[in-house]
Order: C-alpha cells, then structure tokens, then sequence
C-alpha cells in the first residue's frame, strides 16, 4: 500500500517505509528527527515545474501532466519505489501544506498505475517435452 504524509505527521506503526520525496529538506526539521528510510530528491519535481506550480490548486491539473510527463522520462528515479511498495507499506513524506494537491499523491498514483500494469508475474514456461 503507497500512502502520503506530510513529514510534520507522527510517526505511525503502519508507516512501514518512509521516504521523502521532495527536492527541498523541510524547513524546521533537523535531518536526524525524521523516521525515514531514504530522501529521494531526484523523484521530486524539477525546479521549473515546482516553482510553476507555486502549490496553487488551480494549476493543479497541468502539474500533474507535467509531472507524469518527467516521472515517465526517468523510470530510474521511482522504480526502487516501486520494489518498495510490493514489499509492504510505503508511505511517501512531503512538506507543502496542502495535502490534496501535491507531487507526493502525484507519485502514489503514478507508482499505483506502474504496479497494475506490471500484474501479477506470469507463470513459468513448461520445459516439461526437454
């Protein structure tokens, strides 16, 4: 299960990984207080699409095409996500205030379509006539 949370949230038991998935540290947080796993800045945004998008819910819509447009471009940057996920609960950390509208629910929706498409594995080629 992918889930999102701001990094001000308390930890929860149920977390299980937690990854930071902005490309800023949050502000007012030392960098040994957060529980997380890893800090994935290059999952994040580019600097041009983030200060565009300004988090301004009208802009919405167009970030999110233009996000899934980058994540596309860089399979390298989310696929461990997605190895992550299929292991158990991953919960992806941002800061911006505005926990609808915001690149980490971008991301778990994306990840979430990439682990449908990938299905469950095909079953073995019968070698059984050699």
């Amino acid at each position: 299960m992918i889930r999102c949370k701001r990094v001000y949230a308390p930890v929860a038991a149920d977390d299980g990984t937690r990854v930071l998935v902005d490309r800023l540290w949050p502000r007012g947080c030392r960098k040994d207080s957060l529980a997380l796993q890893a800090w994935l800045k290059d999952v994040a945004p580019s600097d041009t699409l983030r200060k565009g998008f300004c988090h301004d819910p009208a802009l919405f819509d167009e970030f999110r095409l233009l996000y899934r447009a980058e994540l596309a471009a860089h399979p390298e940057h989310w696929q461990g996500l997605l190895a992550l996920a299929e292991r158990g609960n991953l919960t992806l950390l941002f800061a911006a205030r505005e926990e609808r509208f915001n690149n980490a629910q971008v991301l778990a929706e994306f990840l979430e379509e990439e682990l449908e498409r990938r299905g469950p594995p095909s079953s073995p080629v019968c070698y059984a006539d050699q």
